[in-house]
Protein backbone atom coordinates (compact mmCIF):
# COMPACT_ATOMS: atom_id res chain seq x y z
CA UNK A 1 0.00 0.00 0.00
CA UNK A 2 1.30 3.47 -0.92
CA UNK A 3 1.40 5.94 1.95
CA UNK A 4 0.37 9.60 1.66
CA UNK A 5 4.02 10.65 1.82
CA UNK A 6 5.00 8.16 -0.83
CA UNK A 7 2.13 9.27 -3.04
CA UNK A 8 3.16 12.91 -2.66
CA UNK A 9 6.74 12.02 -3.55
CA UNK A 10 5.58 10.09 -6.62
CA UNK A 11 3.48 13.06 -7.71
CA UNK A 12 6.56 15.29 -7.56
CA UNK A 13 8.73 12.90 -9.54
CA UNK A 14 6.26 11.75 -12.22
CA UNK A 15 6.64 13.14 -15.71
CA UNK A 16 3.84 15.64 -16.35
CA UNK A 17 3.28 14.33 -19.88
CA UNK A 18 2.65 10.77 -18.69
CA UNK A 19 0.32 11.95 -15.94
CA UNK A 20 -1.63 14.13 -18.37
CA UNK A 21 -2.01 11.32 -20.90
CA UNK A 22 -3.20 8.88 -18.22
CA UNK A 23 -5.86 11.41 -17.18
CA UNK A 24 -6.94 11.94 -20.81
CA UNK A 25 -7.03 8.19 -21.47
CA UNK A 26 -9.19 7.59 -18.42
CA UNK A 27 -11.51 10.49 -19.32
CA UNK A 28 -12.10 9.28 -22.87
CA UNK A 29 -12.56 5.69 -21.67
CA UNK A 30 -15.43 6.92 -19.46
CA UNK A 31 -16.93 8.89 -22.36
CA UNK A 32 -16.43 12.29 -20.72
CA UNK A 33 -15.73 15.46 -22.69
CA UNK A 34 -13.11 17.97 -21.56
CA UNK A 35 -15.89 20.32 -20.44
CA UNK A 36 -17.68 17.63 -18.45
CA UNK A 37 -14.53 16.75 -16.50
CA UNK A 38 -13.82 20.44 -15.95
CA UNK A 39 -17.29 20.95 -14.46
CA UNK A 40 -16.91 17.86 -12.30
CA UNK A 41 -13.75 19.20 -10.66
CA UNK A 42 -14.86 22.85 -10.73
CA UNK A 43 -12.11 24.04 -13.02
CA UNK A 44 -11.98 25.79 -16.40
CA UNK A 45 -11.66 23.52 -19.46
CA UNK A 46 -8.42 25.33 -20.36
CA UNK A 47 -6.92 24.24 -17.03
CA UNK A 48 -7.86 20.61 -17.62
CA UNK A 49 -6.46 20.84 -21.16
CA UNK A 50 -3.14 22.18 -19.82
CA UNK A 51 -2.96 19.27 -17.36
CA UNK A 52 -3.73 16.68 -20.04
CA UNK A 53 -1.13 18.19 -22.36
CA UNK A 54 1.54 18.04 -19.67
CA UNK A 55 1.91 21.82 -19.48
CA UNK A 56 0.65 22.06 -15.92
CA UNK A 57 1.17 19.74 -12.97
CA UNK A 58 -1.86 19.46 -10.64
CA UNK A 59 -1.39 19.66 -6.90
CA UNK A 60 -2.01 16.45 -4.98
CA UNK A 61 -5.37 17.76 -3.71
CA UNK A 62 -6.55 18.45 -7.28
CA UNK A 63 -5.23 15.06 -8.38
CA UNK A 64 -7.44 13.40 -5.76
CA UNK A 65 -10.43 15.35 -7.07
CA UNK A 66 -9.66 14.31 -10.66
CA UNK A 67 -9.27 10.67 -9.64
CA UNK A 68 -12.62 10.74 -7.86
CA UNK A 69 -14.34 12.28 -10.90
CA UNK A 70 -12.82 9.63 -13.17
CA UNK A 71 -13.70 6.74 -10.88
CA UNK A 72 -10.12 5.74 -10.26
CA UNK A 73 -7.38 6.25 -7.68
CA UNK A 74 -4.45 8.61 -7.39
CA UNK A 75 -2.11 5.63 -7.37
CA UNK A 76 -3.49 4.52 -10.74
CA UNK A 77 -3.01 7.97 -12.29
CA UNK A 78 0.53 8.16 -10.90
CA UNK A 79 1.70 5.00 -12.62
CA UNK A 80 4.86 5.74 -14.63
CA UNK A 81 3.92 3.70 -17.71
CA UNK A 82 1.79 4.99 -20.58
CA UNK A 83 -1.74 3.55 -20.93
CA UNK A 84 -0.89 1.95 -24.31
CA UNK A 85 1.74 1.90 -27.07
CA UNK A 86 0.09 4.70 -29.07
CA UNK A 87 0.08 7.04 -26.08
CA UNK A 88 3.71 6.11 -25.33
CA UNK A 89 4.59 7.13 -28.88
CA UNK A 90 2.71 10.44 -28.55
CA UNK A 91 4.52 11.17 -25.27
CA UNK A 92 7.90 10.48 -26.88
CA UNK A 93 7.14 12.89 -29.76
CA UNK A 94 5.86 15.58 -27.36
CA UNK A 95 8.99 15.21 -25.24
CA UNK A 96 11.18 15.51 -28.32
CA UNK A 97 9.42 18.75 -29.32
CA UNK A 98 10.16 20.25 -25.91
CA UNK A 99 13.83 19.24 -26.08
CA UNK A 100 16.88 21.12 -27.32
CA UNK A 101 16.97 19.65 -30.86
CA UNK A 102 13.69 21.27 -31.93
CA UNK A 103 14.71 24.54 -30.26
CA UNK A 104 18.15 24.56 -31.90
CA UNK A 105 16.60 23.99 -35.33
CA UNK A 106 13.99 26.70 -34.78
CA UNK A 107 11.12 24.25 -35.37
CA UNK A 108 7.71 25.25 -34.08
CA UNK A 109 5.96 22.62 -31.95
CA UNK A 110 2.89 20.97 -33.45
CA UNK A 111 -0.15 19.30 -31.97
CA UNK A 112 0.02 15.50 -32.05
CA UNK A 113 -3.41 14.81 -33.52
CA UNK A 114 -5.30 11.54 -33.44
CA UNK A 115 -5.35 11.60 -37.24
CA UNK A 116 -1.57 11.18 -37.38
CA UNK A 117 -0.81 7.52 -37.91
CA UNK A 118 1.83 5.65 -35.93
CA UNK A 119 4.24 5.54 -38.87
CA UNK A 120 4.30 9.34 -39.13
CA UNK A 121 5.07 9.73 -35.44
CA UNK A 122 7.71 6.99 -35.54
CA UNK A 123 9.40 8.71 -38.52
CA UNK A 124 9.47 12.08 -36.72
CA UNK A 125 10.91 10.41 -33.63
CA UNK A 126 13.54 8.52 -35.64
CA UNK A 127 14.68 11.72 -37.37
CA UNK A 128 14.87 13.53 -34.02
CA UNK A 129 16.91 10.73 -32.43
CA UNK A 130 19.33 10.60 -35.38
CA UNK A 131 19.92 14.38 -35.30
CA UNK A 132 20.48 14.17 -31.56
CA UNK A 133 22.92 11.28 -32.05
CA UNK A 134 24.88 13.16 -34.73
CA UNK A 135 25.17 16.25 -32.53
CA UNK A 136 26.44 14.15 -29.64
CA UNK A 137 28.91 12.34 -31.88
CA UNK A 138 30.34 15.57 -33.31
CA UNK A 139 30.64 17.29 -29.95
CA UNK A 140 33.95 15.55 -29.02
CA UNK A 141 35.76 17.11 -26.03
CA UNK A 142 33.57 20.23 -25.51
CA UNK A 143 30.51 17.97 -25.48
CA UNK A 144 31.17 16.96 -21.87
CA UNK A 145 31.27 20.59 -20.78
CA UNK A 146 28.09 21.53 -22.61
CA UNK A 147 26.19 18.49 -21.40
CA UNK A 148 27.27 19.16 -17.81
CA UNK A 149 26.08 22.76 -18.15
CA UNK A 150 22.68 21.63 -19.40
CA UNK A 151 22.26 19.00 -16.67
CA UNK A 152 23.17 21.41 -13.88
CA UNK A 153 20.83 24.08 -15.23
CA UNK A 154 17.99 21.56 -15.28
CA UNK A 155 18.70 20.76 -11.64
CA UNK A 156 18.82 24.45 -10.71
CA UNK A 157 15.50 25.04 -12.46
CA UNK A 158 13.91 22.08 -10.67
CA UNK A 159 15.03 23.53 -7.32
CA UNK A 160 14.16 27.14 -8.24
CA UNK A 161 17.88 27.80 -7.78
CA UNK A 162 17.40 27.56 -4.00
CA UNK A 163 19.63 25.24 -1.93
CA UNK A 164 18.53 25.04 1.74
CA UNK A 165 21.61 23.05 2.75
CA UNK A 166 23.90 25.86 1.57
CA UNK A 167 21.72 28.48 3.25
CA UNK A 168 22.11 26.52 6.49
CA UNK A 169 25.91 26.41 6.22
CA UNK A 170 26.00 30.18 5.63
CA UNK A 171 23.74 30.84 8.62
CA UNK A 172 25.89 28.66 10.90
CA UNK A 173 29.14 30.39 9.93
CA UNK A 174 27.62 33.88 10.29
CA UNK A 175 26.31 32.97 13.72
CA UNK A 176 29.70 31.54 14.75
CA UNK A 177 31.44 34.87 14.07
CA UNK A 178 28.73 36.95 15.73
CA UNK A 179 27.12 38.62 12.71
CA UNK A 180 23.96 40.38 13.87
CA UNK A 181 22.93 42.27 10.74
CA UNK A 182 24.03 44.80 8.16
CA UNK A 183 26.67 44.36 5.44
CA UNK A 184 29.32 41.72 6.05
CA UNK A 185 32.54 43.67 6.68
CA UNK A 186 36.09 42.75 5.68
CA UNK A 187 36.87 42.24 9.35
CA UNK A 188 34.02 39.77 9.67
CA UNK A 189 35.31 37.88 6.64
CA UNK A 190 38.76 37.75 8.27
CA UNK A 191 37.07 36.45 11.44
CA UNK A 192 35.44 33.69 9.38
CA UNK A 193 38.84 32.67 8.02
CA UNK A 194 40.31 32.61 11.51
CA UNK A 195 37.34 30.63 12.83
CA UNK A 196 37.95 27.99 10.15
CA UNK A 197 41.68 27.85 10.88
CA UNK A 198 43.03 29.99 8.04
CA UNK A 199 45.18 33.12 7.92
CA UNK A 200 45.12 35.63 5.05
CA UNK A 201 48.30 36.62 3.20
CA UNK A 202 48.43 39.31 0.51
CA UNK A 203 51.24 38.84 -2.03
CA UNK A 204 52.41 40.58 -5.18
CA UNK A 205 53.32 37.44 -7.14
CA UNK A 206 50.10 35.44 -7.08
CA UNK A 207 49.93 33.22 -10.18
CA UNK A 208 48.28 35.32 -12.88
CA UNK A 209 45.76 32.58 -13.68
CA UNK A 210 44.32 32.53 -10.14
CA UNK A 211 42.17 34.73 -7.88
CA UNK A 212 43.48 33.06 -4.74
CA UNK A 213 45.59 30.07 -3.74
CA UNK A 214 44.92 28.02 -0.62
CA UNK A 215 47.69 26.21 1.23
CA UNK A 216 45.70 23.53 3.08
CA UNK A 217 48.82 22.14 4.76
CA UNK A 218 49.63 25.37 6.60
CA UNK A 219 46.15 26.94 6.76
CA UNK A 220 46.98 29.90 4.53
CA UNK A 221 44.96 31.73 1.86
CA UNK A 222 47.07 33.83 -0.53
CA UNK A 223 45.44 36.86 -2.18
CA UNK A 224 46.66 39.57 -4.58
CA UNK A 225 47.84 42.89 -3.18
CA UNK A 226 46.19 44.70 -6.08
CA UNK A 227 42.45 44.21 -6.19
CA UNK A 228 40.42 44.38 -9.39
CA UNK A 229 38.13 47.42 -9.35
CA UNK A 230 35.36 45.30 -10.90
CA UNK A 231 35.42 42.60 -8.20
CA UNK A 232 34.47 42.53 -4.54
CA UNK A 233 37.71 41.88 -2.61
CA UNK A 234 35.77 39.77 -0.07
CA UNK A 235 34.60 37.28 -2.68
CA UNK A 236 37.91 35.43 -3.32
CA UNK A 237 38.30 34.88 0.43
CA UNK A 238 34.74 33.62 0.86
CA UNK A 239 35.03 31.40 -2.21
CA UNK A 240 38.16 29.79 -0.79
CA UNK A 241 36.46 29.33 2.58
CA UNK A 242 33.35 27.94 0.86
CA UNK A 243 35.38 25.23 -0.86
CA UNK A 244 36.77 24.30 2.56
CA UNK A 245 33.33 24.28 4.19
CA UNK A 246 31.89 22.12 1.42
CA UNK A 247 34.75 19.61 1.54
CA UNK A 248 35.60 19.98 -2.14
CA UNK A 249 38.24 17.68 -3.55
CA UNK A 250 40.10 18.12 -6.83
CA UNK A 251 37.45 17.75 -9.56
CA UNK A 252 37.62 14.54 -11.57
CA UNK A 253 35.61 15.82 -14.54
CA UNK A 254 33.97 18.93 -15.90
CA UNK A 255 30.69 18.16 -14.17
CA UNK A 256 32.48 18.13 -10.80
CA UNK A 257 34.19 21.42 -11.61
CA UNK A 258 30.94 23.16 -12.58
CA UNK A 259 29.07 21.88 -9.55
CA UNK A 260 31.85 23.06 -7.23
CA UNK A 261 31.83 26.49 -8.89
CA UNK A 262 28.06 26.79 -8.51
CA UNK A 263 28.19 25.71 -4.87
CA UNK A 264 31.03 28.07 -3.92
CA UNK A 265 29.42 31.02 -5.71
CA UNK A 266 26.09 30.27 -4.04
CA UNK A 267 27.58 29.95 -0.56
CA UNK A 268 29.65 33.12 -1.06
CA UNK A 269 26.51 35.08 -2.00
CA UNK A 270 24.59 33.56 0.93
CA UNK A 271 27.32 34.80 3.28
CA UNK A 272 27.35 38.31 1.80
CA UNK A 273 23.55 38.57 1.63
CA UNK A 274 22.26 36.40 4.51
CA UNK A 275 18.93 34.75 3.75
CA UNK A 276 16.88 36.13 6.62
CA UNK A 277 18.00 39.74 6.15
CA UNK A 278 17.83 39.60 2.34
CA UNK A 279 14.33 38.08 2.33
CA UNK A 280 13.14 40.71 4.80
CA UNK A 281 14.58 43.49 2.63
CA UNK A 282 13.11 42.07 -0.58
CA UNK A 283 9.71 41.35 0.98
CA UNK A 284 9.43 44.96 2.11
CA UNK A 285 10.42 46.11 -1.38
CA UNK A 286 7.81 43.79 -2.90
CA UNK A 287 5.10 45.17 -0.61
CA UNK A 288 6.05 48.67 -1.76
CA UNK A 289 6.27 47.47 -5.39
CA UNK A 290 9.81 48.71 -5.86
CA UNK A 291 12.16 45.73 -5.99
CA UNK A 292 15.46 46.93 -7.42
CA UNK A 293 18.78 45.18 -7.97
CA UNK A 294 20.55 48.48 -7.30
CA UNK A 295 18.85 48.82 -3.91
CA UNK A 296 19.73 45.23 -3.01
CA UNK A 297 23.33 45.85 -4.08
CA UNK A 298 23.63 49.01 -1.99
CA UNK A 299 21.90 47.61 1.11
CA UNK A 300 24.43 44.76 1.41
CA UNK A 301 27.47 46.49 -0.13
CA UNK A 302 28.00 43.87 -2.83
CA UNK A 303 28.52 43.99 -6.59
CA UNK A 304 25.56 44.28 -8.93
CA UNK A 305 26.22 40.80 -10.31
CA UNK A 306 26.28 39.28 -6.82
CA UNK A 307 23.00 41.02 -5.96
CA UNK A 308 21.41 39.77 -9.18
CA UNK A 309 22.64 36.21 -8.56
CA UNK A 310 21.34 36.27 -5.01
CA UNK A 311 17.96 37.54 -6.14
CA UNK A 312 17.56 34.46 -8.35
CA UNK A 313 18.18 32.26 -5.27
CA UNK A 314 15.41 33.88 -3.27
CA UNK A 315 12.92 35.20 -5.84
CA UNK A 316 10.89 32.05 -6.42
CA UNK A 317 11.44 30.11 -3.20
CA UNK A 318 10.81 33.08 -0.89
CA UNK A 319 8.88 35.69 -2.94
CA UNK A 320 6.88 33.50 -5.37
CA UNK A 321 8.36 35.34 -8.36
CA UNK A 322 9.60 33.31 -11.36
CA UNK A 323 12.73 34.85 -12.79
CA UNK A 324 15.47 34.70 -15.40
CA UNK A 325 19.08 35.89 -15.29
CA UNK A 326 21.73 36.41 -17.95
CA UNK A 327 25.32 37.52 -18.14
CA UNK A 328 26.14 38.42 -21.74
CA UNK A 329 29.52 39.43 -23.16
CA UNK A 330 29.63 42.53 -25.36
CA UNK A 331 30.10 40.20 -28.33
CA UNK A 332 26.58 38.91 -27.69
CA UNK A 333 27.77 35.57 -26.32
CA UNK A 334 25.88 34.21 -23.31
CA UNK A 335 28.30 33.56 -20.46
CA UNK A 336 25.78 32.58 -17.78
CA UNK A 337 22.02 32.08 -17.82
CA UNK A 338 19.25 30.77 -15.60
CA UNK A 339 15.46 30.69 -15.95
CA UNK A 340 12.36 29.18 -14.42
CA UNK A 341 9.82 31.59 -15.95
CA UNK A 342 9.16 30.09 -19.43
CA UNK A 343 11.61 32.41 -21.20
CA UNK A 344 13.40 30.70 -24.10
CA UNK A 345 17.14 31.16 -24.42
CA UNK A 346 19.04 29.99 -27.50
CA UNK A 347 20.61 26.57 -27.03
CA UNK A 348 22.44 23.90 -28.94
CA UNK A 349 21.16 20.38 -29.53
CA UNK A 350 22.56 19.26 -26.17
CA UNK A 351 20.54 21.91 -24.35
CA UNK A 352 23.58 24.03 -23.46
CA UNK A 353 23.06 27.81 -23.40
CA UNK A 354 26.56 29.10 -22.60
CA UNK A 355 28.41 30.02 -25.76
CA UNK A 356 25.28 30.68 -27.83
CA UNK A 357 24.36 34.17 -29.04
CA UNK A 358 21.64 36.23 -27.36
CA UNK A 359 18.97 37.77 -29.58
CA UNK A 360 19.94 41.33 -30.59
CA UNK A 361 16.54 42.66 -29.46
CA UNK A 362 16.75 41.43 -25.86
CA UNK A 363 17.54 43.84 -23.04
CA UNK A 364 20.87 42.10 -22.45
CA UNK A 365 21.97 43.27 -25.93
CA UNK A 366 20.12 46.58 -26.39
CA UNK A 367 21.68 47.93 -23.18
CA UNK A 368 25.00 48.18 -25.03
CA UNK A 369 23.47 50.69 -27.45
CA UNK A 370 21.90 53.17 -25.01
CA UNK A 371 23.49 56.57 -24.43
CA UNK A 372 23.79 56.24 -20.65
CA UNK A 373 25.41 52.82 -20.55
CA UNK A 374 26.06 52.66 -16.83
CA UNK A 375 22.58 53.35 -15.45
CA UNK A 376 19.92 50.64 -15.15
CA UNK A 377 18.15 49.96 -18.42
CA UNK A 378 14.58 48.68 -18.40
CA UNK A 379 12.78 47.09 -21.33
CA UNK A 380 9.77 44.97 -22.24
CA UNK A 381 10.38 42.29 -24.86
CA UNK A 382 7.54 40.57 -26.73
CA UNK A 383 8.52 36.99 -27.58
CA UNK A 384 6.82 33.84 -28.93
CA UNK A 385 6.59 32.56 -25.35
CA UNK A 386 5.18 35.77 -23.85
CA UNK A 387 6.15 39.28 -22.82
CA UNK A 388 9.03 39.71 -20.40
CA UNK A 389 10.38 42.73 -18.55
CA UNK A 390 14.10 43.00 -17.82
CA UNK A 391 16.43 45.31 -15.95
CA UNK A 392 20.02 45.34 -17.11
CA UNK A 393 23.25 47.20 -16.59
CA UNK A 394 26.79 47.01 -17.94
CA UNK A 395 29.73 45.84 -15.86
CA UNK A 396 33.43 45.82 -16.73
CA UNK A 397 35.91 42.95 -16.53
CA UNK A 398 39.37 42.26 -17.89
CA UNK A 399 37.89 40.31 -20.80
CA UNK A 400 35.68 43.26 -21.81
CA UNK A 401 32.27 44.61 -20.94
CA UNK A 402 29.25 42.47 -20.22
CA UNK A 403 25.63 43.00 -19.28
CA UNK A 404 23.98 41.54 -16.20
CA UNK A 405 20.22 41.22 -16.57
CA UNK A 406 17.33 40.07 -14.38
CA UNK A 407 13.84 39.65 -15.79
CA UNK A 408 10.35 38.38 -15.05
CA UNK A 409 7.16 37.57 -16.98
CA UNK A 410 4.81 40.51 -17.60
CA UNK A 411 2.40 39.47 -14.84
CA UNK A 412 5.11 39.90 -12.20
CA UNK A 413 6.54 43.26 -13.30
CA UNK A 414 4.16 45.03 -10.89
CA UNK A 415 6.62 44.33 -8.05
CA UNK A 416 9.59 46.11 -9.64
CA UNK A 417 10.97 49.59 -9.97
CA UNK A 418 11.29 50.52 -13.63
CA UNK A 419 8.01 48.93 -14.73
CA UNK A 420 6.87 52.27 -16.22
CA UNK A 421 9.55 52.16 -18.90
CA UNK A 422 8.39 53.01 -22.43
CA UNK A 423 11.16 50.90 -23.98
CA UNK A 424 9.83 47.89 -25.85
CA UNK A 425 11.22 45.45 -28.40
CA UNK A 426 10.09 42.37 -30.27
CA UNK A 427 12.12 39.17 -30.46
CA UNK A 428 11.06 36.39 -32.81
CA UNK A 429 14.04 34.16 -32.02
CA UNK A 430 14.65 31.29 -32.63
CA UNK A 431 13.19 32.36 -35.98
CA UNK A 432 16.39 32.88 -38.06
CA UNK A 433 14.90 36.01 -39.66
CA UNK A 434 14.85 37.80 -36.30
CA UNK A 435 18.58 38.56 -36.04
CA UNK A 436 19.53 37.98 -39.64
CA UNK A 437 21.43 40.70 -41.51
CA UNK A 438 19.51 42.50 -44.27
CA UNK A 439 19.62 40.42 -47.44
CA UNK A 440 21.70 42.99 -49.35
CA UNK A 441 24.43 43.01 -46.72
CA UNK A 442 24.41 39.25 -46.36
CA UNK A 443 24.80 38.72 -50.10
CA UNK A 444 27.60 41.28 -50.31
CA UNK A 445 29.73 40.11 -47.39
CA UNK A 446 28.87 36.45 -46.69
CA UNK A 447 31.82 35.14 -48.71
CA UNK A 448 34.15 38.08 -48.10
CA UNK A 449 34.29 38.26 -44.29
CA UNK A 450 36.48 36.42 -41.78
CA UNK A 451 36.02 37.77 -38.22
CA UNK A 452 38.14 36.81 -35.21
CA UNK A 453 36.06 36.29 -32.05
CA UNK A 454 36.76 38.28 -28.88
CA UNK A 455 34.77 35.90 -26.67
CA UNK A 456 36.81 34.72 -23.65
CA UNK A 457 38.60 31.56 -24.71
CA UNK A 458 38.04 29.93 -21.32
CA UNK A 459 34.26 30.26 -21.57
CA UNK A 460 33.64 26.60 -22.32
CA UNK A 461 37.09 25.13 -21.82
CA UNK A 462 37.09 21.37 -21.55
CA UNK A 463 38.48 19.97 -18.32
CA UNK A 464 41.31 17.45 -18.60
CA UNK A 465 41.00 14.94 -15.75
CA UNK A 466 42.61 16.12 -12.52
CA UNK A 467 43.09 19.78 -13.45
CA UNK A 468 41.36 23.13 -13.03
CA UNK A 469 40.38 24.91 -16.28
CA UNK A 470 42.55 27.90 -17.11
CA UNK A 471 44.98 27.35 -14.23
CA UNK A 472 48.68 26.57 -14.68
CA UNK A 473 49.19 24.05 -11.88
CA UNK A 474 52.99 24.05 -12.21
CA UNK A 475 52.96 27.79 -11.58
CA UNK A 476 50.71 27.27 -8.55
CA UNK A 477 52.95 24.54 -7.10
CA UNK A 478 56.05 26.70 -7.55
CA UNK A 479 54.28 29.61 -5.87
CA UNK A 480 53.26 27.53 -2.86
CA UNK A 481 56.77 26.14 -2.50
CA UNK A 482 58.23 29.65 -2.50
CA UNK A 483 55.76 30.97 0.09
CA UNK A 484 55.49 27.99 2.45
CA UNK A 485 56.60 28.81 6.01
CA UNK A 486 60.12 27.48 6.74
Amino acid sequence: MITVDATAEAAEQLDALTLGRRIRDRRTARGLTLGELARAIDRAPSQVSAIENGKREPRLSMLRTIALALGTTVDELLRSDAPNERVALEIAVERAQRGPVFAALGLDPFRVAKTMNDQTLQTILALHNEIDRLHRERAATPEEARRANAELRAEMRARDNFYPELEQKAAELLEAVGHTGGPVSHQLVADMASHLGYSLHYVGDLPHSTRSVTDKHHGRIYLPTQQSPSRDSRSPILQALSSHLLGHEEPENYGDFLRQRIETNYLTAALLLPEQAAVRFLSEAKNLRRISMEDLRDAFAVSYETAAHRFTNLATARLDIPVHFTKVHESGTIIKAYENDRVRFPSDALGAIEGTTMCRNWTARTVFDVEDRYSPWYQYTDTPSGTFWCTSRIEKAKEGEYSVSVGVPFEHVKWFRGRETPHRAVSRCPDPACCQAPSGLAEKWADASWPAARTPTSLLAALPTGTFPGVDQTEVFQFLEAHAPR
